[in-house]
């Protein structure tokens, strides 16, 4: 975590100065408006967090394997896939949700599976999707992606298993 820390340290304090250089008082305005995003999410990250930790250690290890670990095979594929359809908000719900699965047992091809529905899927998108896009597009979405979540799952599963992510 220390690299990537380090690099979005080096870009924000990049945009700070070129926002300031600019004068008129850009870097001001990213300012607030990065403490508004702040006070938005800090809430909800928190609470996945909380989701994150509690999954640690009140799920026992013994359950995390038999539903989505590496004994569950494509089963526990096709259940991560369907959480990961179902699964609200953004990546500040989804990352430490995963993370936290990933270290109680959890496969790697089954939370591949997950993210990846959780990004194309995303059933809790649907009525926006539709009614801004209507249901012949959303259908045609949904129809073009709705086998990639398994098939993702599967890849990693094959290739990736015996790889330590976490």
């Amino acid at each position: 975590m220390l690299i990537p820390t380090i690099i979005m340290g080096v870009i924000a304090i990049a945009l700070l100065y070129i926002g300031h250089q600019r004068g008129g008082g850009e870097h001001i305005v990213g300012l607030k408006s990065a403490g508004n995003l702040l006070l938005q999410i800090t809430p909800l990250l928190i609470l996945a967090f909380i989701v994150a930790g509690m999954v640690q250690v009140l799920v026992p290890h013994e359950i995390i394997s038999r539903w989505v670990g590496m004994e569950s095979g494509f089963r526990g594929i096709l259940i991560g896939s369907a959480i990961g359809g179902i699964l609200p908000g953004g990546p500040f719900v989804s990352m430490p949700i995963v993370a936290g699965l990933l270290r109680t047992g959890a496969s790697i091809g089954t939370m591949v599976a997950l993210l990846t529905a959780w990004s194309l899927l995303a059933f809790t998108r649907l009525p926006m999707e539709v009614g801004l896009l209507g249901w012949k597009f959303t259908f045609i979405r949904l129809a073009c992606v709705f086998f990639f979540p398994p098939i993702a799952g599967f890849i990693a599963n094959r290739f990736f298993s015996g790889i330590e992510v976490v």
